[in-house]
């Protein structure tokens, strides 16, 4: 598939290049530039945002998105499909406009995508990316929220089957979303961080201050990572989540996601726990990968009660198969 993008100095808004099969055409769509190529049955539309919620954003700083929207037909007539908000790690790495299998994956089977460049990404300049210094877990939040929010606008996306994955840093972005806020139902966090504190106490060496720049200096800064950690404020978490992570992480331990699990199933929220041996941050054995995309996919099924296409060995859902 082929995609277009939007140049991120929108002071022309319609300065728009694409990928591989030429070019596409801009429109205004309010406070959101929408840009769209058709290739066979699929629209790739990618959005770009002035960010209305943050008021200290000068005018020249927008978000960036690559929506992908599945057209083929496979789907109820006139459905609104659900919609899954794909958050990068790093936190400052990107989401790039290429290929991606996982992503047509995910399309493949009725969904639409939103892969995410929230304020903080890296592509954008250093006045896009020094968004997230002491801000992480709040501006990556507002922009996931904005995105999902949008395609409900426009009719592109179900509201009551919107929902968010990361992995690392963007799993940590992913609980966020899913405690402080309410857009998403449903959510997969793939080796991420619930606590903040526990992360700047335990993580290895070369990442040990990597957390000063982007919540605050710890230990003099405590209650920030308190007030900022998901595992903190499960009073707020009502909304399903899946947790996949490597027994052997040593960047991202096990316990931050073991801890949020068993804390779900007290609490009665449908939870699920898919632990890998061998595994380390990232998982890198093709099994395990194909795994847990089909775990994912499954744990969705049951949330949203559809049927998927594909045979998927289940796993068990606590709070939903008790």
């Amino acid at each position: 598939v082929a995609i277009s993008r939007v140049i991120q100095d929108l002071n022309d808004p319609l300065l728009i290049f694409g990928y591989a099969l030429g070019f596409a055409a801009g429109t205004i769509v309010g406070s959101y530039i929408e840009s769209s190529i058709a290739i066979g049955d699929v629209v790739v539309r990618i959005f770009t945002s002035k960010n209305e919620k943050s008021k200290k954003l000068s005018d020249e700083l927008r978000v960036a998105g690559f929506g992908v929207t599945v057209i083929n037909g496979k789907g109820m007539d006139g459905e609104v499909p659900p919609l899954v908000v794909m958050l990068h790690g790093g936190p400052t790495s990107a989401a790039q406009g290429t290929l991606s299998l996982k992503t047509q994956y995910w399309t493949t089977r009725g969904f639409g995508v939103l892969d995410l460049n929230y304020r903080g990404s890296s592509g954008y300049g250093r006045d896009y990316r020094d968004q997230l210094i002491r801000k992480w877990g709040i501006v990556d939040v507002e922009d996931a929220g904005a995105g999902a929010e949008y395609l409900v606008s426009q009719h592109k996306a179900d509201p009551m089957r919107l929902v968010i994955r990361g992995g690392s840093a963007g799993g940590y972005s992913t609980l966020s979303a899913l405690t402080f806020a309410n857009t998403f139902k449903a959510g997969a966090s793939l080796y991420g961080v619930s606590d903040l504190e526990a992360l700047a106490q335990e993580t290895h060496k070369f990442e040990s201050r990597y957390l000063d720049g982007l919540i605050g200096k710890y230990p003099e800064e405590k209650q920030i990572y308190q007030e900022r950690s998901p595992i903190q404020h499960l009073d707020q978490l009502s909304s399903p989540c899946i947790f996949f992570h490597g027994l052997e992480d040593q960047v991202v331990p096990p316990n931050q996601a073991e801890v949020m699990v068993e804390a779900l199933k007290t609490k009665g929220v449908p939870v699920a726990y898919v632990p890998f041996e061998k595994e380390q941050h990232g998982f890198r054995i093709a099994e395990n990968i194909k795994r847990c995309l089909e775990l994912e996919l499954y744990f969705y099924s049951r949330i949203f009660g559809f049927i998927p296409a594909d045979p998927i060995e289940p796993i068990q859902i606590q709070n939903l198969d008790d």
